[in-house]
């Protein structure tokens, strides 16, 4: 074991051997960790956008909008205050969105332009363990954020149910049943082209405003309405008001939604790991 002197103490090496042994085993918890030490140094630019917007949307459409909407329609939201229906759909549409944003550009720079990937590859990290890596530093990032956002939702008094903590685990779901075939897609991108760009204008848009995140699914017209039916945001959504304060649906709908959100998670991971080592090489 070689010894490293420092300052007032002695740091121990451990041998190449048990190093190698530690990164075979934990690699996707280290690669984590160094994307959680990148991500501190903008932290509050990540605050102000993932809790931020997503509050001020909440501020706005909640207390603004719904001094605007007629009280005579509270049996169209489920029975609730309109501040109520829309703040699980915001805090899905939140992860959502962070997923749209991490898991693009900070891969395919992970493969083109710093390729920040390749450095852990040449250790004993594995492609999959450094996706696996990306995936649970982001996931936690889901988490923080959702947590911080409900706390400010139910300050506003929008989550009446004692299950309403539920809705964090739900947003986190959502963003990986999103950001997982995105990541996918990203891994698989060798020049930029304006893609994400389409990706953000041509679906992450469209999922937004036509998922029932602001009035129920069914009271859009019908030629949309199918975008919610496919939407990440929309069986969040639905699952998230279940959570918060208790709307009713049919169980079997209730089931539909978490396994179309966890299907569609596996799905991306499936092709996020043929798409890393396929860039990468075993």
């Amino acid at each position: 074991m070689t010894e490293l002197p420092t300052a007032g103490r002695t740091l121990r090496a451990h041998p190449p051997g048990v190093s190698a042994a530690k990164a075979r085993r934990w690699g996707a918890f280290y690669y984590a960790e160094q994307v959680l030490r990148v991500m501190k140094g903008y932290g509050w630019s990540i605050f102000l956008y993932s809790v931020g917007q997503p509050a001020a949307y909440l501020f706005a459409m909640g207390v603004g909008l719904a001094t605007l909407v007629d009280t005579n329609t509270v049996s169209a939201f489920g029975g609730v205050s309109y501040i109520a229906f829309i703040a699980p759909a915001l805090l899905v549409s939140a992860a959502v969105m962070t997923a749209a944003n991490e898991f693009t550009f900070p891969v395919m720079d992970g493969f083109k332009w710093r390729r920040v990937y390749y450095g852990p590859h040449a250790s004993p990290l594995t492609p999959e363990q450094i996706a696996a890596g990306q995936i649970i530093a982001v996931t936690l990032r889901f988490l923080l954020q959702s947590v911080i956002y409900f706390a400010i939702v139910a300050m506003f008094g929008a989550s009446p149910s004692g299950w309403g903590w539920g809705s964090v685990l739900v947003a986190t779901l959502a963003g990986l049943s999103f950001g997982l075939p995105l990541m996918a897609y990203a891994a698989s991108i060798k020049e930029d082209k304006g893609q994400f760009a389409m990706v953000m204008r041509f679906i992450v848009m469209p999922l937004f405003l036509f998922s029932g995140t602001f009035f129920p699914l069914d009271t859009l017209p019908v030629l949309v309405r199918w975008i919610g039916w496919i939407s990440p945001i929309w069986h969040g959504t639905e699952l998230g008001r279940v959570m918060t304060f208790g709307y009713e649906e049919s169980p079997v709908l209730t089931i539909i939604h978490v396994v179309f959100l966890l299907a569609l998670a596996w799905f991306g991971w499936v092709l996020t790991k043929r798409q890393f080592v396929r860039r990468m090489g075993q």
